[in-house]
């Protein structure tokens, strides 16, 4: 299996007001959106407390990126810059050379996203486009702390190399739907964002492989936006769950050997009582087929799919029981507070 590694290195006003023109010259475009993307650029650093056996309590230290969504101090990066919430402190370094303290506000490790705010106002923000629309062969430019803020803000060219990539992080893990390019995303890089020829943001960059060249990760930005909408309008983001524990379609026939009427979908083997999913009748057992139009193929999928909800919100959800399709109506709550 290919190493991969994720770029840390362990870094509403508008964006200026910079008009791209397209002539063909791509390294004309790469400069316009450089000058037009880089104030909404931050680095992000970190300090994380480690306990070892041996040698008891030592300080860790990261570095990552980070891009400007709100001009309140929201800050949209990667999970894995701020060691997925486990940190002491994060700072961040800004265009205009200050730097402030800011505090983790929310984090998903299967997105590998997370928001930090600062409390700075009037910071100029970055333009998001639409990652639903980009193609293969486009324009990508990345612009990240590559090895730490030595190199900050260092600015990288490629194209889309590839759309809906899954790479795994580890034996049990990976990260499903990611944009391929070969703008050069080396250590440091994650956080930071992929942007098109029009200086919008289209990802979030994320890991590259360690073994290859020209081959790095972005989680597109459309992923995002939904959180950051409610960031935006209420300063706070609220998940909504489902209530049950499931398998993969195919990691349940591979335990049990066991031959299931679908090739893909999600086994139900557990439903938390007085659950969104235990009042609509889900039972275990059940194969979840699709949410709404959404094919359903995955547990980390489906986990991706709800944050397009918010609660209260109404979705049908299609099953498998006893070789029967039924689909059941549930109204979806907020996450309970752990």
């Amino acid at each position: 299996m290919p190493n991969y590694v994720m770029s840390n290195y362990m870094a509403n006003n508008p964006s200026p007001n910079v008009e791209i023109v397209t002539k063909g010259e791509e390294l004309g475009v790469v400069s316009a959106v450089a000058k037009k993307a880089m104030p909404s650029v931050v680095g992000i650093t970190t300090i994380t407390i480690e306990k070892d056996f041996f040698f008891g309590v030592r300080k860790g230290q990261g570095v990552g990126t980070g891009v400007i969504i709100d001009s309140r101090g929201y800050i949209l990066t990667n999970s894995h810059v701020v060691n997925d919430g486990k940190t002491e402190e994060v700072n961040v370094l800004f265009y205009d050379g200050s730097t402030k303290n800011a505090e983790v506000l929310w984090n998903d490790l299967v997105l590998d996203l997370a928001v930090v705010k600062v409390n700075k106002t009037n910071l100029p923000v970055a333009d998001l486009g639409n990652s639903d629309k980009i193609e293969v062969g486009e324009v990508a430019i990345a612009i990240g702390n590559p090895l730490g803020l030595a190199f900050e803000r260092t600015v990288t060219a490629g194209i889309i190399s590839g759309l809906n990539r899954s790479i795994p992080i580890d034996e049990l893990n990976s990260i499903e739907g990611l944009i391929q390019t070969d703008a050069s995303i080396n250590p440091g890089n994650s956080g930071g964002p992929l942007l098109n020829s029009k200086g919008e943001v289209i990802g979030i960059n994320t890991a590259k492989i360690q073994s290859g060249e020209g081959l790095g990760f972005a989680v597109p930005i459309n992923i995002a936006k939904p959180i950051v909408d409610e960031f935006i309008e209420k300063g706070e983001f609220k998940n909504v769950y489902l209530g049950l524990r499931g398998i993969d379609v195919a990691k349940f026939t591979s335990l049990y050997a066991e031959k299931l009427p679908v090739d893909k979908g999600v086994v139900v083997y557990q439903i938390f009582p007085n659950s969104p999913v235990a009042i609509a009748g889900l039972e275990e057992g059940d194969i979840i087929t699709k949410i709404n139009d959404t094919d359903i193929e995955s547990m980390r999928q489906l986990v991706r799919v709800l944050y397009k909800y918010r609660p209260n919100d109404k979705i049908n959800l299609r099953i498998l029981r006893n070789n029967k399709q039924i689909t059941l109506d549930v109204v979806l709550k907020a996450t309970p507070n752990k």
